[in-house]
């Protein structure tokens, strides 16, 4: 079986596919639709996971992010505040902000408002979804591979190394190379992307685990299974 993680990218999204032995491949989406159709007809794709809040809260926090930013200290700025869907439908960043503080008491960020499209799109995405889509996040799948914190941030040459080096692990040996023909797509993205996979092979084997755990699990308006999975 084959599986697709999918991580956020100046072009759209960066697809990882992985088997259960090995890396397979990895391309650019321009939507998580096409993503799925190419992950289905060129690979037999069985599951994608994509780094994207799915589940967006109507009033205050998901209790998904919360926890995972506990889990993966030092690296828990890494997990943003998902915003309320209000903020996320708003015409500006400037009603956004005060749709947000008016749910949830907090105002939101430009990054969070400027990607409100991608996210949008994977939560209404999800119920129509071909294959089962749920959510991940990279630092939350690196961490769960390390069994630790992880000291160094992905940017850097040490943190990419590291990240590399726990896929590698695992089975999953990225090309680096790949970074220069997959257009709009960083050698950070391709490793985050590479880390969904593993998780999609995870969940699609029944060993993943998830943030909240079942017994609390959080469903908003969307009613759409607001948790991350590693």
């Amino acid at each position: 079986m084959t599986y697709l993680g999918l991580d956020a990218c100046k072009a759209g999204w960066v697809v990882a596919v992985v088997s259960d032995e090995r890396w397979i491949d990895a391309f650019v989406a321009t939507d998580i639709a096409a993503a799925e159709t190419r992950g289905i007809d060129e690979f037999a794709a069985a599951c994608m996971v994509v780094d994207i809040p799915i589940g967006i809260p109507d009033t205050g926090t998901r209790l998904a992010d919360t926890l995972a930013r506990r889990f993966i200290k030092p690296r828990g700025s890494s997990v943003f505040p998902t915003p309320v869907r209000a903020a996320l439908l708003a015409d500006t960043y400037a009603d956004a902000r005060e749709a947000s503080v008016a749910a949830s008491g907090k105002s939101l960020s430009a990054q969070a408002y400027a990607i409100r499209e991608r996210i949008l799109d994977a939560d209404g995405y999800a119920g129509r979804a071909r294959i089962p889509l749920v959510e991940g996040h990279p630092e939350v799948s690196f961490r769960a591979m390390a069994g630790s914190g992880i000291p160094h941030a992905k940017k850097t040459f040490a943190g990419m190394t590291l990240r590399h080096q726990l896929l590698q692990a695992e089975g999953i040996d990225v090309p680096m190379e790949l970074e220069g023909r997959l257009g709009g797509a960083s050698a950070d993205d391709l490793l985050d992307a590479a880390a969904m996979a593993w998780t999609a092979r995870r969940v699609a084997r029944g060993d993943a685990d998830r943030f909240p755990p079942l017994h609390l699990a959080e469903r908003f308006s969307d009613d759409v299974d607001s948790a991350i999975w590693f």
